[in-house]
């Protein structure tokens, strides 16, 4: 069925196309299920038809609480991932972590110095490529680790509290079979 979609979205006019994946995803003009249905809540208009944009919403909300919960760390972007990263990973590359992560080589390297530098983790050459670097945790990696999960477990509450028990597992399934398009 995907499929058969994805063809005849590829056969619309560029005049059609707006009005037409509206028609597939199920939504017309006069009705955005939960596009503004609450008081005082702006329309989405065509942006709540495409998933990109609701999930940026919702990440941008979590990043900002969990910035503003984290201020006396000191942390950049990226940084508590790659650590989590780099915790579940042990040996894990730059390149690898760069990667999952979906942050430029560059940027990786200045988190994984920033990360040295406050002695939560380590960088050694690899002993199978001499041109790797691997990554491992620190001691004092795990204990502020512990520290970010639970700031981030309260971050999270409300909004998944959202879901029910049975909704949390398909959610994230889906979320992750969504990534995998990506890296297949």
């Amino acid at each position: 069925m995907f499929d058969k979609t994805v063809d005849k979205i590829n056969n619309l006019s560029t005049t059609s196309f707006s009005r037409e994946a509206g028609r597939v995803a199920g939504q017309n003009e006069d009705s955005k299920a939960g596009n503004g249905d609450a008081p005082g809540r702006l329309r989405l208009g065509r942006l709540g038809d495409y998933v990109g944009f609701r999930m940026r919403r919702v990440q941008n909300q979590l990043s900002a609480g969990f910035a503003a919960a984290t201020t006396g760390y000191g942390i950049r972007a990226g940084l508590f991932s790659s650590l989590a990263l780099i915790e579940a990973n042990p040996g894990i590359s730059q390149q690898e972590l760069s990667s999952t992560v979906g942050l430029d080589k560059s940027i990786t390297v200045q988190i994984v110095d920033d990360l040295e530098r406050r002695g939560w983790a380590r960088r050694t050459r690899s002993t199978v490529d001499r041109r790797r670097h691997s990554l491992t945790i620190e001691p004092a990696g795990e204990k502020v680790l512990d520290e970010l999960f639970a700031i981030m477990l309260d971050v999270e509450a409300e909004v998944l509290a959202q879901l029910s028990a049975e909704e949390r597992p398909l959610f994230d399934a889906a979320l992750d079979r969504m990534y995998d398009v990506f890296h297949r």
